[in-house]
């Protein structure tokens, strides 16, 4: 039984989306470990979104409630926010309605930019990471690659995310009524994960040049040579805030703060009287009190996502038919799954009679017995085939349960040739 957790930027208070996301990491590899009824679990937590995604296997000692219960506690315990707090916070999403709702979250369908490029790979990224550590089951599995499959169909059938949309663009198209000429502003971008270099691309689209790199790791360097970049060292990243015209911050921990930008403009003698913050950072890279100070202007995720636009109507809804049939497909996949107790019960009888038919034939084979024995086995699997035909196609139209009943009344006892 398939079910997520989710929280997002809609309904979800930006405060509680950062503790969550501090913590996606470590709810991973605990929540699994909640209950017993958890086989599997894929945790998704991004700037905008946080999901967890669990495979419940429940029996007559344990609710698929229960499990989600102990899930929500984890939770709770993981990110301090209060349990009911959090219930009230999460969507509950269960069965095949996670497949259409992950379909949709990994298409950007559900996007505070509709069609934006980041997420399909964040999608992408938490599954191989779950299943890198052991974290998943065959559901999960499945359930993600068709996810993969559907966002690839999207992108490619729907004009959705065909301009190449993201958060960073949209906030570059927000920041570009306070920069006259991004060829000559002065850039310092900070973080170098697979998100900043997002950002990089924006900002040379925008015409961004000299653009230079920090990183609290000391992966700058490596990521300056490997993009083009100037590294900033940490004796020169006072110098370096205090001198630009355009910070934009990418990673996972306060990297900036008020007073480091006060020692920063004090050890330099002509600091830019102007700076724009884009923190793109969750949970937030800048201190509140960056945005105190003279002449600075932030740029938060928050800011962004209040200027989201609406997108074209048309295109949206071919991406949701898409993702609807997805849906429909991989149910209709999975209850043939559910019917394949049932389809072994059947091949079994079948080749149990047929094997014991053949039997019969005369020990020294001629060509007629020959001909008896491929005669009988064309048969059975005649047969076969559209005992097998009929149950997948009730499967998919959610008969399964009657055609399964139905092989056990026919095949339950053990076939005697004899009779």
């Amino acid at each position: 039984m398939l079910v997520c957790l989710s929280a997002n930027h809609r309904a979800t208070p930006f405060a509680s989306l950062e503790r969550l996301a501090e913590v996606g990491g470590e709810v991973r590899r605990d929540i699994p470990l909640a209950h017993e009824s958890i086989g599997g679990a894929v945790v998704l937590a991004t700037c905008n979104r946080f999901e967890a995604y669990l495979d419940i296997d429940p029996d007559e000692g344990h609710s698929a409630e229960s499990a989600v219960t102990a899930a929500l506690g984890e939770l709770a315990d993981a990110s301090g926010i209060d349990y009911r707090e959090l219930r009230e916070t999460l969507d509950v999403t269960v069965g095949n309605r996670v497949a259409h709702h992950l379909f949709a979250v990994a298409s950007g369908l559900d996007s505070v930019v509709v069609g934006e490029d980041e997420i399909a790979g964040q999608v992408t990224r938490a599954y191989e990471d779950a299943r890198g550590e052991g974290m998943t089951t065959r559901a999960l599995e499945h359930l993600f690659e068709r996810a993969k499959e559907t966002s690839r169909t999207v992108k490619n059938s729907a004009r959705v995310g065909e301009s190449g949309r993201s958060l960073v663009r949209l906030a570059l198209e927000l920041a570009s009524s306070r920069i006259a000429d991004w060829s000559s502003a002065r850039v310092l971008l900070i973080g170098t994960g697979q998100y900043a270099a997002a950002a990089l691309a924006a900002l040379r689209a925008r015409g961004a040049r000299g653009i230079r790199v920090h990183s609290a790791s000391g992966r700058g360097p490596a990521f300056a040579q490997r993009h083009g970049l100037i590294p900033v060292d940490p004796e020169s990243f006072p110098a370096e805030i205090a001198s630009a015209d355009v910070i934009v911050t990418c990673t996972t921990r306060v990297v900036l703060g008020g007073d480091e930008l006060d020692a920063g403009r004090a050890a330099v003698t002509a600091a830019a009287e102007r700076l724009l913050v884009i923190d793109l950072g969750m949970p937030r890279n800048v201190a509140a009190d960056v945005q105190a100070r003279h002449g600075v202007e932030v740029l938060d995720l928050e800011t962004i996502r209040l200027h989201a636009p609406l997108d074209e109507f048309a295109s949206l809804a071919d991406a949701k038919a898409i993702v609807a049939d997805a849906a429909l497909r991989h149910a209709g996949a999975g209850r043939v799954h559910d019917v394949a107790p049932a389809v072994r019960a059947a091949r079994g009888w079948v080749q149990q009679l047929l094997d014991a038919e053949i039997a019969r034939l005369p020990e020294n084979p001629s060509e007629s017995s020959l001909k008896t024995e491929r005669a009988l086995r064309h048969f059975a699997g005649v047969i076969m085939h559209h005992v097998v035909a009929r149950g997948h196609t009730l499967a998919s139209s959610g008969e399964g349960e009657r055609w399964s009943a139905a092989v056990e009344t026919v095949f339950s006892e053990a076939p005697n040739p004899g009779t």
